[in-house]
């Protein structure tokens, strides 16, 4: 018995002993990175130009104000009259806050919101001397699309009703961005100085960027109450998008005095990876067209209360398939704007970015347009 008990103790000692040991390693590990990063900051920069912090950590509060605006074009005809309709889903400009947290350029941040559409924002970064890389992933949903429909089928007062609708169910959005910028002038301009500030710029410096982007999109509407978008859409309900983008481009950094920061950086950018997945449905849109009430309520016998009520008992949409057409490659332009106060340990920062991708199939084509605008209040620590 009194074997069993030393077995057992030993067993707990000899445990301990391990963990103990175990964390010792990792601790061992994750200071030798922290001094590896450390290295790589300061390696090679010039210490007039560049401010290397002696605290590595940066707490933010964060603010966020953001919209996205999805442009879908098409053409077709409606009882032989011809149409163009473009469908922009615009979000209202949403207002988030949320928390990120950095250690030498490389950081994690999470928003939520506090006002406008439905969604939040997870953003990835890791930035060094020579190259920064972020990811960025975004959800809303849209309720209110802004239907801009040309035909002789409608008039005035029809447009006008169409820019109120209000979709019983929403339009889902999902997009991740990745971008990746390579500096040629790292030795005295700094990128983390004015988006991540882990590093304080000391004097006025400007570089030469070369950069990388990655766009996926994914945008679903497919509904039963939204077949009469899906129709006008030629039957597209959901659409999926992947694009790869290059771009040569100049930032600059002017310090007109001490502890401010102020950063344009601009780039042109090639899109030659334009992949699109189109999810094709079948409405019964045409059927209805000839129904009694639909032809009453074009012909303004009934009013749309009462055809809304028909529509919505009757509207079905049936998916038929999916096909993945290459898009061919477009122009598409990355720009940023930037302000950042240093005061001891503490900093302020304002900064904005916007992103414009096309896109086209058959008859139909478009945009997405996403900007916003990120305001911060940083310790160092």
């Amino acid at each position: 018995m009194k074997q069993a008990k030393y077995s057992f103790v030993i067993l707990i000692l000899t445990l301990l002993c391990s963990q103990l040991s175990a964390q010792t390693g990792i601790h061992k590990l994750l200071k030798k990175a922290s001094t590896m990063k450390d290295s790589m900051v300061v390696k090679g920069v010039d210490r007039r130009y560049i401010d290397i912090p002696d605290q590595p950590w940066q707490i933010m509060l964060r603010g966020n104000i953001s919209q996205t605006v999805v442009s879908m074009k098409t053409n077709g005809s409606v009882l032989d009259e011809e149409y163009d309709n473009d469908t922009r889903l615009v979000t209202r400009p949403t207002q988030k806050i949320g928390l990120k947290v950095g250690y030498r350029g490389c950081g994690f941040g999470y928003m939520v919101n506090v006002g406008g559409d439905k969604g939040t924002r997870l953003t990835l970064g890791a930035t060094s001397k020579k190259y920064s890389l972020n990811v960025r992933f975004h959800s809303f949903e849209n309720t209110h699309p802004d239907l801009d429909m040309k035909s002789d089928l409608f008039d005035e007062e029809d447009m006008e009703e169409m820019k109120k609708v209000v979709l019983i169910d929403p339009i889902k959005v999902n997009t991740i961005l990745a971008d990746g910028y390579f500096l040629f002038n790292s030795k005295k301009f700094s990128y983390a100085a004015a988006y991540k500030q882990s590093v304080i710029q000391k004097r006025s410096a400007g570089s030469l960027i070369a950069g990388g982007m990655f766009n996926y999109t994914h945008i679903n509407y497919a509904a039963d109450s939204n077949g009469d978008l899906i129709f006008f859409m030629h039957g597209l309900g959901r659409v999926k998008l992947w694009q790869g983008s290059l771009g040569l481009g100049y930032a600059y950094n002017w310090v007109p005095c001490k502890g401010l920061l102020v950063n344009v950086m601009a780039m042109p950018m090639l899109t030659f990876v334009n992949k699109l997945k189109a999810y094709v449905y079948e409405t019964n849109i045409p059927e209805m067209m000839e129904d009694p009430t639909f032809l009453k309520f074009v012909n303004y016998e009934i009013g749309y209360d009462e055809y809304d009520e028909w529509y919505y008992e009757n509207v079905k949409i049936k998916y038929l398939g999916s096909e993945t057409f290459n898009s061919g490659a477009s122009v598409g332009f990355d720009g940023r704007v930037s302000l950042t106060y240093n005061f001891g340990r503490y900093f302020l920062n304002v900064y904005g970015q916007f992103n414009n991708i096309r896109y086209h199939h058959n008859s139909s084509n478009g945009y997405l347009n996403d900007w916003f605008v990120n305001s911060s209040f940083g310790i160092r620590l």
